[in-house]
């Protein structure tokens, strides 16, 4: 199988004919394999009937329904794993993604990528509650991962299938699936896009995944940073707040000393037993961070390193 595209749905009972006709029509005449994994994510409307009604006729249609809405991730990661094709190939079940565009993407892969991803340029939203907070986001995202990419918010992303084969999702983390691909390894590269204004149906994202976004941003970094180190990270800030609260104790016996101040009404004195508290909060931390880490790698025998390729070694 040479493709496999992944579509989330959710409430899209409208735009499902029209979106299934769209990939039929740019796939059947691309010359590659592929089969269209459908993910119902809970939907209540009509969507898995008219999911039920495609599949019907066309054997190399597949549906997957979850008993609730699990999130956009979660559909992506049961189609991820139902997925059979050397590329994989997610996109919107909106009609704001153009599937005349995945023969670009995987022509794109075969170029030697590992991941393209795709760039809505010329987006069609809305700017004040779409627009700006991805603009936003895609330089913070590209600034804390080291992976500039322009539109990390984009669904419409092309992966090799070993590549994803690595790689477990939660919470928001499809959006960072070319940072993760990058700590084993993996080329990226962005292709721009068509993009469409929606047609039916009301946009499931807004604004208000802000913050989940920033939080998982949090957990990427750290991932992507100290996931085998930890004691690096908290280690470090436990040093420093030692050195600090140590400097803060100096000072409040110079002062005691040498201008007869009481050690009791002085705010340093708070503040050193605050730091040097702290101090040994974070370096406890981190060895707890340590401990966990090698449990996650030992207990799973999880490698923490990825072979691309191995010459005369059975």
């Amino acid at each position: 199988m040479d493709l496999s595209v992944v579509i989330p749905i959710y409430n899209e009972e409208e735009n499902i004919p029209e979106l299934c006709r769209r990939v039929f029509a740019a796939l059947d005449q691309s010359g590659l394999s592929y089969e269209l994994i459908l993910v119902d994510d809970g939907s209540i409307d009509e969507s898995f009937n008219r999911l039920k009604a495609v599949a019907a006729h066309k054997p190399f249609v597949k549906i997957i329904r979850f008993r609730r809405n699990f999130g956009q991730t979660a559909a992506m990661a049961a189609g991820f794993n139902a997925a059979s094709g050397s590329v994989v190939i997610p996109m919107d079940g909106d009609l704001q993604n153009d599937p005349s565009d995945i023969p670009r993407l995987v022509k794109k892969i075969d170029e030697g990528f590992d991941v393209v991803s795709g760039w809505r340029k010329d987006r069609r939203d809305t700017f004040v509650n779409r627009k700006l907070p991805s603009l936003i986001a895609n330089r913070l995202i590209s600034k804390m991962t080291g992976v500039h990419l322009h539109d990390y918010g984009c669904t419409l992303k092309a992966y090799r299938r070993e590549v994803l084969d690595a790689i477990n999702l939660y919470g928001e983390m499809h959006r960072f699936v070319p940072a993760l691909a990058s700590q084993v390894g993996a080329k990226v590269a962005e292709l721009p896009v068509a993009h469409h204004p929606r047609l039916h149906g009301v946009s499931k994202y807004g604004i208000s995944r802000t913050t989940r976004v920033i939080l998982d941003l949090m957990t990427v970094k750290f991932l992507l940073t100290y996931s085998t180190k930890p004691i690096q990270l908290f280690g470090k800030w436990g040093i420093y707040a030692l050195f600090a609260g140590m400097m803060s104790g100096a000072a409040v016996v110079y002062m005691k000393i040498f201008e007869q101040m009481s050690m009791n009404r002085n705010p340093l004195l708070i503040l050193t037993a605050f730091l040097l508290f702290m101090g040994v909060q974070f370096i406890v931390l981190g060895l707890l961070g340590e401990l966990n880490a090698r449990t996650y790698y030992e207990a799973q025998s999880k490698p923490i390193y990825v072979v691309k390729e191995k010459v005369n070694i059975a």
